[in-house]
């Protein structure tokens, strides 16, 4: 039995798509917070139970005979409290008896423990001291933060704007990652690694000069003066200090396949 933790969410259902594909419905598990905003699930045939990462009499249920757990780490942002609740789920899966965790971490987890990865630090050193036979899918950001519908824009316009300074980025896709999920959940000799997943770099010169090609509308990138507003702003930060142009081959390994290219990404999306 599979069971994948905080399913009702993006990566969670694109990783049950994934296990369709590869398992019988009636071997998977959805741990959600409220199953009946998972009606389409259960009539897929997947298993729905109540598991809430602050409840966790509903972990030890819901955990109950998964020869894995997919744990996909909490939507909450505050470290402490996101710790708590991976605690919480850590030890109901060790109560359950699973047999073995996949935990979403980030990529630096291993060796920073502060900022984002202060929760993924810490739950990688309890899933350490537990004992159980576990994986480490350390995910960079998602490549949707930054390539989404927002681009047509910059095609009516024939501006890009960014404040990256030009440095490389290395996010990847949901969809990639979630079929890495499915695989590492499926496959027998992914216990005991850890994986540090990235995607193709790119760079905001080459997504204008993609965004041109594709749609055959001249496209240019300008560095903007100010910072932008809110998490785009942030994001902006990070890539212009370099933290995001770490890269490794990790993930198209594990997939088996090259992850997914700009020019497929903006096909997509302008499609």
């Amino acid at each position: 039995m599979i069971v994948v933790s905080a399913a009702s969410g993006a990566f969670g259902r694109l990783v049950i798509d994934q296990l369709l594909t590869q398992a019988p419905a009636d071997h998977i598990v959805a741990a959600v917070r409220n199953p009946e905003g998972v009606t389409d699930l259960a009539a897929r045939g997947v298993h729905v139970r109540l598991g809430d990462y602050d409840d966790p009499a509903t972990l030890r249920t819901a955990f109950m005979g998964a020869d894995r757990l997919l744990l996909i780490s909490s939507p909450e942002l505050e470290p402490s409290r996101r710790t708590g609740q991976h605690q919480a789920a850590i030890d109901a899966a060790s109560t359950a008896g699973v047999g073995a965790i996949i935990y979403t971490s980030f990529l630096g987890a291993d060796t920073q423990a502060h900022g984002v990865t202060a929760a993924h630090h810490a739950t990688e050193r309890t899933l350490l001291a537990s004992g159980i036979p576990h994986t480490l899918l350390r995910h960079p950001y998602y490549s949707e933060a930054f390539l989404n519908a927002d681009l047509r824009a910059a095609i009516t316009s024939g501006e890009l704007v960014s404040s990256t300074g030009g440095r490389n980025i290395n996010t990847a896709f949901r969809s990639d990652l979630a079929e890495a999920a499915a695989r590492v959940l499926t496959e027998d000799y992914h216990l005991g690694r850890a994986y540090d997943f990235t995607g193709n770099l790119w760079t905001y010169s080459q997504l204008a000069d993609t965004l041109s090609r594709i749609s055959g509308k001249p496209v240019t990138h300008r560095e903007r003066r100010g910072r932008a507003p809110g998490v785009q702003g942030w994001l902006e930060d990070q890539v212009r200090a370099g933290a995001l142009e770490r890269q490794t081959n990790e993930l198209s390994q594990v997939l088996g396949h090259p992850a997914t290219t700009l020019d497929q990404a903006v096909t997509e999306i302008l499609t």
